[in-house]
Parts: structure tokens; C-alpha cells; sequence
């Protein structure tokens, strides 16, 4: 049996009481800063022989201050929860930038800037603390499924690939203070258990275990992941690790994802957490959904009894966390049902015996 970590029981008991605040998106907000290749590299970097504009997670090293500054504008609108700025810090996906050297350092890092300011605002209100969350991508390489449609058999990246890159993620988000790891925006389950197995791997080979939670992504209006799962056969696919919290995170508005979200909050006996987007993208690619409007979405989940923990995804600011957090105080959280011990398998669907 698996002994729950004193974090965990923390947050659970926080989770019992009212429904929890994770924060918006990064990559909108650093968007906002304007930010030139000469922020990049910084002086680090300046001679690096590829582009680096757009590798948001190397401003963890080049310009900590704003990230600091994007984690603390979160926290203030009553994040409860920050995630690292650690989307792509793996050496997968810093490969695109000839930097898989830097990934431990890189997630060390990240995680030091959200420790120093979660630190910063639970010393204001020592009553209500606040967690970091180690953000671990999904990096740009499936496992699943062939990038090649000549060659249905070939995989750009593999298993034991996934495990050593999200490994060399974790060692550096525990070390660097993170408070639980979330991986995130999950498009391919075989993926995301290469991270719960890698996950597992450096909790023993430190002796410690943080909370795990996963969020997966249902791609679009099909309601599946890329790898074609269903939401309730996704949960079923990684319950296994023994998670904090499962849910869905990005892709989809709030509007378009409550349906998936009611079918993970029927089945999961843990916590469940949701974050959308600000809206569909419209045809810039931007998101147009206002504060106001998201709250109001989001809040419907919260009164209809859905869920623990909720925030916002691609297009969110700390306007619309702080609406969110509005529209959700004072609800009571979703209480995780008992279910009965029967086995549940999945596939592209559920299936369950013995029901």
C-alpha cells in the first residue's frame, strides 16, 4: 500500500473543504511582454547558432523576473495552485532548440521561481498556502501513432525515451521545490505512462513521493484524445498511479468540454480538475472569451457538482482566474464517489465487467 505524502494529505483535506484554484496560461501572458530574441538568449545564449524566440521555457534562465512576475499576478487573482513554466522542458522537446542539455536545469529552475513566489504569498496569509505544480508537456513526439503515413509502423520517439527524458524532468522539478508533478495536456495515454512510470522511478530512487496528478486533452469535437481514447477510458488507462487528480486541460472551451468533464466526474474516485481555454480559437488564433463569460461556465461546473480543482488553459489571464475564483467560492466541491471494486478496462472505449 502506498503511503499518501504529507503534501497530498494536505491538499485533499483543502480539496474537502472548497474547491481549489490552479492558474492561467504562460504562454498568453509572455505573449503580452513583447519579448525580443535578445530576451531569449540573454547573455547566456547570445551566441547560440539557432533561433531561440518562442522557447518560453528558457526565459526561466534568461528572464526568471518575468516569469516570477506572471506567477505572482496568478497567485494574487487567487491561484491556489501555479504550475512551472515547464511545458516543453524535456529533452525531446528542447531538441528543437539544440538544448536537451539544459532540461534538468531548466525544470531545477522553473520550479525555484514558483517556490519563491508561492513562499512569498503563504507568508502573507499563512492560512491559506499555496503549491506548486511541476508542469511536465507531453513534448511533440506520440508514442502512439506513426508521423509517417507510408510507414503506420514507425515511431518517432519510444517508450524507454519518454521514461529517461520525463525522468531527468522530475529529478529537476522535486529538486528545485516542486510541491506535486502534473502532467498535463495529454493527447497520447501511452505517453503520460511513460511519466507515471518515470514519475515512480525517481520517487524511489529518492525516497520520496509527491502527488501525481494527470489532465489529459480531448482534441476536438469527436470527444477523444489523438490516440482516440474516450475521457472515462482515458481514466481508466492511468488510475494505476494512484493519482490526486484527473482531468482536461486546453483544446477545448469550457462550454464544449463540460460534457467529458461530467463523463471523468461520474467514474473517478479521486479528485477531478478542469481547466479549458478562453473559448475556441477564432481565426487568428486567438481566444475572445471574456473573463465574465468563462466564469460563468466554469461556475456551472462547480454548482452541478463536477469538480475539485478548475483554472483556465490557452488564452486565460489572471482576469479570468480571478473570475473564476469568484464564480466558485463559497460551492461546495465534488465528492468523489465509492465505486464498487469491479474490473475496468480500456481500450479506445471503456469496458467494464461486473457491474
Amino acid at each position: 500500500m502506498t503511503t499518501v505524502s504529507s503534501t497530498e494529505a494536505r491538499l485533499r483535506a483543502l480539496a474537502a473543504s472548497r474547491i481549489l484554484v490552479i492558474d492561467g496560461a504562460m504562454g498568453t501572458m509572455i505573449q503580452r511582454h513583447k519579448l525580443t530574441e535578445a530576451d531569449f538568449r540573454g547573455e547566456r545564449f547570445k551566441d547560440w547558432p539557432r533561433d531561440l524566440k518562442g522557447n518560453n521555457d528558457l526565459l526561466s534562465i534568461t528572464r526568471p523576473d518575468v516569469i516570477r512576475s506572471i506567477h505572482m499576478a496568478y497567485l494574487e487573482a487567487g491561484a491556489d495552485i501555479v504550475e512551472t513554466n515547464t511545458f516543453s522542458s524535456t529533452t525531446v522537446a528542447q531538441a528543437d532548440y539544440g538544448m536537451e542539455a539544459l532540461a534538468y536545469e531548466l525544470n531545477r529552475d522553473s520550479a525555484r521561481i514558483a517556490r519563491s513566489a508561492c513562499d512569498e504569498v503563504t507568508a502573507r496569509d499563512p492560512s491559506r498556502p499555496r503549491f506548486v505544480a511541476g508542469a511536465i508537456g507531453p513534448t511533440n513526439r506520440t508514442a502512439s501513432i506513426s508521423p509517417d503515413v507510408n510507414n503506420p509502423g514507425f515511431r518517432a520517439v519510444t517508450f524507454d525515451d519518454l521514461r529517461v527524458a520525463y525522468g531527468e524532468a522530475v529529478r529537476g522539478l522535486i529538486d528545485g521545490g516542486a510541491d506535486l508533478i502534473l502532467i498535463e495536456t495529454v493527447f497520447d495515454t501511452l505517453n503520460a505512462k511513460a511519466a507515471l512510470f518515470a514519475a515512480a522511478e525517481v520517487f524511489e530512487e529518492k525516497g520520496v513521493r509527491l502527488p501525481v496528478s494527470v489532465s489529459g486533452t480531448i482534441t476536438d469535437l469527436s470527444g477523444r484524445t489523438l490516440s482516440g481514447q474516450t475521457a472515462e477510458a482515458f481514466w481508466y488507462s492511468v488510475r494505476h498511479g494512484e493519482l490526486l487528480s484527473i482531468g482536461l486541460n486546453c483544446a477545448l472551451g469550457a462550454r464544449e468540454m463540460r460534457a467529458h468533464v461530467a463523463d471523468i466526474a461520474k467514474v473517478a474516485d479521486t479528485l477531478v480538475m478542469a481547466y479549458p481555454n478562453a473559448g475556441l480559437p477564432n481565426e487568428f488564433g486567438e481566444y475572445d472569451e471574456s473573463p465574465e463569460a468563462m466564469a460563468r461556465l466554469v461556475g456551472e461546473f462547480a454548482g452541478a457538482g463536477l469538480v475539485n480543482i478548475v483554472g483556465g488553459c490557452c488564452g486565460t489571464t489572471p482576469d479570468h482566474i480571478r473570475a473564476i475564483a469568484a464564480a466558485v467560492a463559497g460551492i461546495a466541491p465534488r465528492v468523489p464517489p465509492k465505486l464498487e471494486p469491479v474490473l475496468r478496462l480500456s481500450g479506445l472505449e471503456p469496458a467494464v465487467i461486473g457491474a
